[in-house]
């Protein structure tokens, strides 16, 4: 990994090293030490000044803004959180991407500033501007063009050797499964989390994983202001039935990793959602950080899209599946997304789910309404969205969001 880094071993070495991994695997141990190596490739930092640090990582999915949730949350449990976090590619949207929704808020901070701010007020997020594991940036683009990236042990330790440089002692792994995720199964969603505890284990961190159901989109809304929106109301007790439940199981299990019984720290989770201090963490952070706080207090003044289209029915019924991955995909289309690194998006256009699965509908009656800025790139949104609607006669159990942990 060194020399790889350094540019010292040639790619086609790499490739070949990458080709052997991808047919025979690794074994745990194997996998540890590759993300060790990988994790020390490049610059870590050290958080060890802090107290009871955490860190949240979801494998990604549609309409996930749990950190913008559980993070104020965990700051408000005692914990800190001292992140670094990415933009959105493709139909996943990125947490810095969300909060720039906020006039003013910036995700540069100096590494002083950075642990400061994680102390004063237990949680600091900026991007990933540090030499954090470079060699998996490297790795990865080799990956790509050599069909190796569907490979549990190099995503487990593409994942975990950013999470082992970013410092943080506890983390706790969202791992998406279904037609909106990476990981499409079960069993491979469970595999990849095992592997990951296996590399915490290995590496001494305390690391536990949620494997969560993503063929629906999480919550009602997709869209970088609208997910701040959700993410808002969610602070203040009032947010959707799934997404509150998510916040609430991935803050249990940071609390279950520093010692504290189940039970006890779902009440204690649960009682930060009701009583203002979670929402209060988020303010202060936003504040921090150069976002206008105003917006917090007055969700309406954020930029949403102006323009609207809905999506009904085209007959009585249930609802049976709305795909995650062609709401992501209208998202994208939308402008709200970025095909390559370094593009503009609107944070104000998005996709509101009316009615999720399990629901009754009538015959023209909306189900998805659309959020645009003068029709840019409607009419395939609204193709996409038409495509992954499914009404049925009979009404379907939604899946449950939670499918399993992994310690």
């Amino acid at each position: 990994m060194q020399g790889f880094t350094r540019g010292e071993i040639p790619d086609y070495q790499v490739s070949a090293w990458l080709m052997a991994v991808f047919l025979r695997g690794m074994t745990p141990q194997e996998t540890a030490d590759l993300t060790l190596a990988m994790a020390a490739s490049g610059d870590q930092m050290d958080l060890g000044r802090l107290q009871d640090t955490v860190d949240k990582h979801s494998t990604g999915g549609v309409g996930d803004k749990t950190s913008l949730i559980l993070t104020p949350m965990l700051a408000a449990l005692g914990l800190t959180v001292a992140k670094m976090s990415g933009r959105g590619l493709a139909h996943t949207g990125g947490t810095i991407d969300k909060l720039e929704s906020i006039p003013g808020w910036t995700p540069e901070l100096s590494e002083e500033r950075f642990l400061a701010q994680a102390a004063e007020i237990g949680l600091a997020l900026v991007g990933q501007s540090r030499d954090l594991a470079p060699a998996d940036g490297k790795l990865y683009a080799l990956r790509d063009v050599t069909a190796t990236v569907d490979s549990l042990p190099l995503i487990a330790s593409s994942i975990m050797s950013k999470k082992l440089a970013s410092g943080a002692h506890t983390v706790v792994l969202d791992v998406k499964v279904g037609a909106g995720a990476f990981m499409r199964t079960v069993a491979d969603g469970e595999a990849l989390a095992r592997a990951m505890v296996d590399i915490g284990t290995h590496a001494g961190r305390q690391v536990r994983a949620v494997l969560t159901e993503m063929d629906t989109p999480l919550g009602h809304l997709a869209g970088n202001s609208l997910e701040v929106l959700e993410a808002l109301s969610t602070l203040r007790g009032e947010g959707p039935a799934d997404l509150h439940e998510l916040c609430v199981a991935l803050a249990v299990e940071a609390l279950a990793a520093h010692g504290e019984a189940e039970d006890a720290a779902r009440m204690r989770a649960e009682a930060t959602l009701h009583d203002g201090s979670a929402l209060a963490k988020f303010r202060a952070f936003v504040e921090a950080q150069g976002g206008d706080p105003t917006y917090v207090d007055q969700p309406e003044k954020f930029d949403v899209a102006p323009g609207r289209a809905e999506v009904t029915a085209p007959a009585a019924g249930f609802v049976s599946a709305v795909d995650a991955l062609g709401v992501g995909r209208a998202v994208l289309a939308l402008g709200g997304g970025r095909e390559r690194k370094g593009e503009a998006i609107d944070h104000g256009v998005g996709v509101e789910l009316l009615k999720k699965p399990g629901e009754a509908v009538m015959a023209g009656e909306p189900v998805l309404r659309v959020y645009h800025r003068d029709g840019r790139g409607l009419g395939a949104a609204l193709e996409l969205l038409r495509a992954g609607l499914s009404i049925g006669t009979e009404p379907v159990a939604p899946a449950p969001l939670i499918l399993g942990r992994v310690h």
